[in-house]
Order: structure tokens, then sequence, then C-alpha cells
């Protein structure tokens, strides 16, 4: 019977997917494990069941052993997985995309007007007991509509992100690898264009820190960055100086550079907003990312093409 290794625990409608599939062994670690320990852990799996956290590369595989045909990565990124080391070879690599596009997009949406309307700064106010009374001054934010949003990666997350942004009174522009029609602008012009720039665009070596202080120079001085897709598209360190220094008005973020470490200089400041990775946060879509996994694997072991492949 197959062996199949989840790295950390999981749904329980994915575990019976797995478990109609082969013999199912789910970490009992409630953390991400080290290097060695996922080796240890892996070791004679037909079929692994990965983390975003965890490194899916060639030394799993070989720890794992000849047996591996399928790594599942419960994630729509997957730039913790070396998918040409695993594809060269045999194993299957799969993730999974179109079953969080709307948690994230409302997350960032909720980010977005958390920050810009002083929400968690009006919160702390209350549970500090600090005396407070109305009047027309008392804790002004920015409102949203005929704002532009600029939208960094055009995917379905980000076109998400436009459907709300645009019931909000929005305008739209976007930057990416592809030209969609309508609001297609260079990066360059993003940045001088938008209120809000909202990042929703994969994790590459070439967005590594795609947001640093030239770019953070770049936006007006009144406008807001978003960050919920991963953490080190934003070099954190830059932003911090940034808002120090007064180049933009504040940020949400909710992925960090070294996460789940936040840059120190950050969580004082009531022109930020945090929320520790919550993107796709709900019952509905975690449970949903996981049964996709599940799908995956089992496809891949009953000799079937998977339904999210990711190719090198």
């Amino acid at each position: 019977m197959p062996k199949i290794a989840v790295t950390r625990w999981i749904p329980d409608d994915a575990v019976k997917v797995l478990a109609e599939a082969g013999e199912v062994a789910v970490s009992d670690l409630d953390r991400p494990l080290t290097p060695a320990e996922l080796h240890e852990f892996v070791a004679g799996a037909d079929a692994v069941v990965g983390m975003l956290h965890d490194r899916l590369d060639g030394a799993l595989a070989d720890a794992a052993g000849p047996g591996l045909k399928v790594v599942a990565n419960v994630a729509v990124g997957y730039d913790n997985v070396d998918v040409p080391a695993l594809a060269g070879r045999g194993i299957v690599v799969t993730n999974t995309p179109g079953v969080l596009t709307d948690a994230t997009a409302d997350l960032a949406f909720g980010l977005l007007l958390a920050l810009t309307r002083r929400i968690g700064e009006g919160e702390r106010l209350l549970r500090s007991r600090t005396p407070w009374s109305f009047h027309l001054g008392f804790l002004l934010g920015s409102g949203l509509q005929g704002k532009t949003l600029g939208i960094v990666g055009f995917g379905q997350i980000g076109r998400a992100m436009a459907k709300r942004a645009e019931a909000f009174g929005m305008s739209i522009v976007y930057s990416g690898r592809t030209n969609r029609g309508d609001g297609f602008v260079s990066f360059e012009e993003l940045l001088a264009r938008s209120d809000v720039v909202s990042l929703h665009c994969p994790l590459t070596p070439e967005t590594r820190h795609l947001i640093d202080a030239t770019a953070l120079r770049a936006m007006k001085p009144g406008a807001y960055l978003v960050n919920t897709t991963r953490g080190p598209v934003v070099d954190e360190a830059a932003l911090a100086d940034a808002l120090e220094a007064g180049e933009i008005a504040g940020a949400a973020l909710d992925v960090f550079e070294k996460e789940p470490e936040v840059e120190p200089r950050l969580l004082g400041r009531d022109d930020v907003v945090l929320s520790p990775h919550l993107g796709s946060a709900t019952v509905e879509t975690r449970t949903a990312m996981a049964v996709l996994a599940a799908r995956n694997v089992a496809a891949v072991l009953a000799g079937r093409p998977p339904l999210t492949e990711v190719k090198p």
C-alpha cells in the first residue's frame, strides 16, 4: 500500500481522501519540521503533502527514496518547491490554485479598509481604555472612492481584488507578465499613479524585493502598500525606512520577509496593519485547498493525471 507523508495537520476531509489512496502518516508536531526532521519523516514515502514552509526539493526526494511519485504543495504559490529538481527525477508536482482566490482577495481588501480607516488604531485605543470623545477631526482616515488601485500581478487573485475595489468606486491600473487590456501600465507608471499598491505577484527571483527603497520612493507620499502574496516581495527594512521618513502613508502586511518574524520597527507603528498569514484562512478555503492536494495525490498514485500539475 502506498505511503503518504503529510508534513503538518490537514482537515479530516482531506485525510479521508488520502486514506482511500494509501497509508497516511501525519506529522504530530504542531510546527514546521526542521530539514532533518522533514527528511526523516518522508523516508520511504510514495507521496508527500507539504506546506509552504517546507522546502520541497531534490534533497527531500533523495530522502524519500526512489518510490516517491508525487509532491503536493498545499498552496497556490510554489516558491518553496524546486520544481525542476523534482520533475527531473520523474516526480509530479502539484499546487492548489483557484480555491483560495476569493478568500485572499477578501482579506487583502479587508486589510486595505483597516489601514485607510484606521480601524486597528481605533480598536487599540478602546481596548487600552484611553479617554476619547467624538469630534470632527478624530482619527480621520482616507476614503477610497475616486482613488486609484495599482495591482501588481493580475492573475486570479489580482482580478478578484480589482472587482472588490471597483465596487468601492476605485479606478484600476495593473502591471504584470500579461497585458489583459484596459488598465495595463508599466510597473513604474503604476507606482507613480496609484493611491494604493496591492501585491499579487508570485515570488520569483525577479520579484524578490520588487518593493525596495527605489520603488517606495517612486510611490505617492500619501499612498498605501498592501501585501498578501509572499513576504520577500517587499524589503521590510526599506519599508520601515520609508514609513519613518514619511515617503508613503502606510502599509498592510499579511506575509513577511522572514516569516514568522516581522521587522521590529513595523510592530509599534499605527500606520501599519499586520495579520499572521490569514489570506486563505477560512474553514471552507483551507479545507478546499487540502482536499485538492489530496485529490492530486490520489490521482497520481492511481496512475491518473493530476488535477493541478505544476510544470517545470
